[in-house]
């Protein structure tokens, strides 16, 4: 069985392996890419539609934590990516495999962007901007890998729930100005009524249109070639930790810009 293959049946299984750098020290990121790739076209082959991408360890805060250094991506999907305008959603935690919660700020792209854009062009591109959550999980216990076992491990992507849906032009007229204020967006993420963390938006590799305009290079420098469309989803990566999650729980942000929804998401 190939390596992609065992890692689509542990996803579906919900499932743990041992880590792909454990079994082979010389596994890289330029490999474990590789096998995303083959990922993504057995998914394709049996019916699944992607919708867009996640970038992960965008935030500096976490790398050390988790000693991944750079950021990863990988495809969200049909089956991954949930709409939540109202800012509420609820979700099991039974596919999951030691989920972790992350709040985050994505785009949605009316035409596709090209690599080496200024930030005007870039902001050209976007139809509108949203708060939501990721829920990110590994298929490697206790959170132990390294950089190139997530990228293999669908990029630690298992949710995403995308909120309201606010136009650009209403961050900004020029993409400076959108980028400021994305990258001054302050979230306070809650579990059962208790403060987990705070964070600041700047800490997501200088502000999220930041992050999605270096996301789009580095994935045109790839051999893969994965197209970014028209109707796109990305989500830019957490702008705090990642939250361990378990059943029964009631998450909520608050925000302190009121241009975009807090979300709650409740846990069964």
């Amino acid at each position: 069985m190939s390596v992609a293959r065992a890692l689509l049946d542990a996803r579906d299984a919900a499932r743990q392996l041992p880590t792909l750098t454990g079994a082979d020290p010389s596994f890289s990121l330029d490999e474990a890419y590789a096998v995303a790739d083959e990922i993504r076209r057995l998914r394709i082959a049996r019916g699944e539609r992607s919708r867009g991408y996640k970038i992960g360890f965008t935030n500096r805060g976490i790398w050390a934590r988790y000693g991944v250094f750079a950021p990863i991506w990988g495809p969200v999907w049909d089956t991954t990516v949930e709409d939540a305008a109202d800012g509420e959603a609820t979700v099991s935690l039974a596919p999951f495999c030691e989920p972790r919660l992350e709040p985050e700020i994505m785009f949605g792209f009316a035409r596709p962007p090209s690599p080496g854009q200024g930030l005007d062009a870039l902001v050209g591109c976007i139809e509108w901007i949203a708060h939501g959550f990721e829920i990110v999980h590994t298929h490697f216990a206790d959170w132990r890998f390294a950089a190139a076992d997530t990228v293999a491990d669908f990029a630690l992507h298992g949710r995403l729930f995308v909120g309201a849906r606010v136009l650009v032009a209403r961050f900004g007229a020029s993409g400076r100005e959108v980028a400021a204020a994305l990258a001054a967006v302050r979230v306070t993420l809650c579990c059962d009524g208790v403060d987990v963390e705070e964070g600041r938006a700047d800490i997501v590799l200088d502000g999220p249109l930041q992050a999605l305009r270096q996301w789009i290079d580095a994935m045109a420098a790839q051999p893969q070639h994965w197209p970014i469309a028209a109707g796109d989803i990305v989500s830019t990566g957490t702008i705090t930790d990642a939250a361990p999650m378990r059943a029964g729980q009631l998450w909520q942000t608050r925000l302190d810009d009121d241009r975009l929804q807090a979300m709650t998401l409740r846990t069964a």
